[in-house]
């Protein structure tokens, strides 16, 4: 989990895990890890999401009801700090789940038939 979160290969810890920004890699460069098991959904954005708007409501709510500022203030305040606190994140988690993922040897769900004859 923490190779992932720092954006390295689960298996080596060495290689990276994404080729742009959020978009995973095909594979290791330096292991060689094939990364076609990867599937982190949309796990790691709705983490960010509700992490963060509870912290950011709690601050405007806050805000709000001890200074009363006017409207152009809570957007000068809160748009910035949602960004500054989701895009890092986003990628940590993603990173994170992918390690999960790796580790536990998660796939996608299949169903097996059992014969009763």
């Amino acid at each position: 989990m923490a190779r992932g979160a720092r954006g390295r290969c689960p298996r080596c810890g060495e290689g990276h895990l994404f080729d742009g920004y959020l978009t995973t890699a095909r594979r290791c460069d330096n292991c060689g890890l094939d990364y076609a098991f990867i599937d982190s959904g949309d796990g790691p954005a709705v983490f960010v999401i509700l992490g963060v708007s509870v912290v950011v409501c709690a601050l405007a709510l806050w805000l709000e009801v001890a200074y009363s500022p006017p409207i152009w203030v809570h957007f000068a305040l809160w748009i910035p700090l949602i960004l500054i606190l989701c895009l890092p994140l986003l990628r940590i988690l993603k990173g994170a789940m992918i390690g999960q993922q790796y580790r536990h040897r998660a796939a996608e769900g299949r169903l097996e038939s059992h014969d009763l004859h």
